[in-house]
């Protein structure tokens, strides 16, 4: 793990010597890449991206097998062929979501705004406009950096908590390019309590509902056509914040080289729920908003890792 520089509200990615050292080198052709396609017109990058997402999807084994099997789980009755379609299409839709990213990070905003249609926003603009408390439920995604960057870039104060990735150097560009516009950046394993404050302070939220967190706190309940064991977090979130919570997915559309960011509206039906119940809500609304654009998610998390007693877990067993 780098060192990074850390306040007591926020985590700041810090440049490390050790990023000069050749075995970076790689890497930073890679960062150095997406920066000139952050300059390529979308209508030149697109096809060249999907078609080179779509190769290297064929050649990550073990991406793909977690991906094939997740969507095994939650779509049983949908053919196999229909299946390595969809995985297909997210390996294309990743890299074509990354470059709008970059795009965004090194571009003026006001450019990339310009390809964005935001569905259902007026919401979200009567919350700001009253000085609410927001926490946007987003669910994993290509695109999912992107809605936060473009309301910091407007002026609203976020908050969200990440995971490091594994390599230092994407680690440490990829949280500059997320704080361009300003916010706050909380590392996962410093904990919820950050995140509460910032949210408290008028920052808002954004929190990932679908990762697993193991069984010890979550809820075991239904997510597509198999289930999932859910933190039923959100709910003890929105009251400790006095947060409304809702529920957010972005969705780039690789033929008119646009984003569509979908806002459901709020959650305010969880403030009387019990834990299985917000659990179940939480998947409900992963379902309402990955269903149409199923591409556009990450299936090749391990979203489906805890299983109840007695069942294997998926991605060991040597039958898949």
């Amino acid at each position: 793990m780098e060192k990074q520089k850390k306040s007591a509200n926020e985590f700041i990615p810090a440049f490390q010597k050790s990023f000069l050292h050749p075995r970076y080198w790689g890497s930073w052709l890679g960062v150095l890449t997406f920066a000139v396609l952050a300059w390529t017109p979308a209508a030149i990058r697109d096809p060249l991206l999907g078609a080179l997402g779509r190769a290297a999807g064929r050649l990550a084994k073990s991406a793909r097998r977690r991906a094939r099997i997740n969507l095994l789980y939650c779509f049983p009755d949908m053919p196999p062929v229909d299946r390595e379609a969809i995985i297909d299409r997210m390996f294309e839709t990743a890299p074509q979501a990354m470059a709008m990213m970059a795009e965004l990070g090194l571009r003026d905003p006001k450019k990339v705004l310009r390809r964005v249609d935001w569905h259902g926003k007026e919401s979200i603009d009567e919350m700001r406009a009253s000085g609410e408390k927001v926490i946007f439920l987003v669910p994993h995604g290509w695109a999912v950096d992107i809605p936060a960057m473009l309301m910091a870039a407007s002026g609203q104060k976020m908050a969200a908590v990440f995971h490091n990735q594994g390599n230092q150097l994407f680690d440490y560009i990829w949280n500059r390019v997320r704080r361009r516009f300003g916010g706050r950046m909380h590392a996962r394993n410093d904990g919820i309590k950050p995140f509460i404050s910032s949210v408290r302070q008028g920052y808002w939220g954004y929190y990932l509902p679908d990762q697993d967190h193991g069984a010890e706190h979550s809820e075991f309940v239904d997510f597509f056509g198999t289930y999932k064991a859910t933190l039923p977090a959100i709910g003890r979130l929105m009251k400790v914040c006095r947060a409304r919570v809702v529920p957010l997915f972005p969705v780039y559309n690789a033929r008119t080289h646009r984003l569509d960011i979908h806002i459901r509206p709020p959650m305010d039906d969880l403030l009387e729920a019990d834990d299985r119940t917000i659990a179940r809500r939480m998947n409900e609304e992963v379902e309402i908003l990955v269903g149409p654009n199923p591409e556009q998610y990450t299936w090749l998390l391990k979203l489906l890792k805890t299983r109840k007693a007695g069942e294997p877990e998926p991605y060991v067993r040597k039958d898949l």
